[in-house]
């Protein structure tokens, strides 16, 4: 019996197709379940007294933090560009004070079809091995926390030339659950003039009803 050989080059591309289609479908789900796990450990922590940055009646009425819809659109290969000679700048706090860090590079992307950039920062005298990352964008205000978000990046290898921004996981700082904390403001260079809806949402205000608003 003699098969026609292009019946297995039809066969054969059909399952390349299956496995693409298979890898596009269960690659966002389990990216998307990765950050939904994440936000779940997070809303707990927040539960608890030694963790949270709210305050009791704020944590008697806590339900959820909000958060965009997880998009993999808003998880950015962006080019990477050390500075050869970081200085040192002080990033003002909201209470006037000012911590150090190091201009240690910069993070070149398109967004909405636009140019964009970031500053990475590496706190002075901080244990942690992981860039910093203070911006702004046009959902501030709105849909997000006015005074801007975060984001923290793992400090890339030396031979690294690109750095995953993932805005997904971008998240609010913790004066904007409770005005005792000091934090740092994003600097001028970190303002993006585009809207990222992604990552965290702004926190509802809890009245003495106890309704969020």
């Amino acid at each position: 019996m003699r098969i026609n050989p292009k019946i297995f080059i039809g066969l054969g591309f059909l399952l390349i197709l299956a496995y693409f289609l298979q890898d596009i479908v269960l690659g966002h789900d389990q990216y998307a379940t990765g950050i939904q796990k994440a936000r779940t450990e997070k809303n707990n922590s927040f539960r608890r007294a030694k963790d949270s940055p709210l305050n009791a009646e704020q944590r008697d009425h806590f339900d959820s933090l909000r958060y965009y819809a997880p998009d993999k659109a808003f998880r950015i290969t962006a080019k990477l560009e050390r500075f050869a000679t970081p200085d040192t700048i002080a990033i003002p706090l909201t209470d006037g004070k000012a911590d150090q860090y190091l201009r240690w590079g910069k993070a070149t992307f398109e967004l909405n079809q636009q140019p964009q950039q970031l500053v990475l920062l590496l706190k002075v005298n901080d244990d942690k091995p992981e860039l910093f990352v203070p911006f702004t964008d046009k959902t501030n205000g709105f849909d997000t926390y006015g005074g801007g978000r975060y984001l923290d990046i793992a400090l890339p290898a030396e031979k690294d030339k690109q750095v995953v921004l993932d805005f997904n996981a971008a998240y609010n700082p913790f004066c904007a659950y409770n005005n005792e904390y000091a934090c740092p403001v994003p600097p001028a260079d970190n303002r993006l003039v585009v809207p990222v809806p992604a990552g965290e949402k702004s926190f509802p205000e809890i009245d003495h009803t106890g309704h969020s608003h």
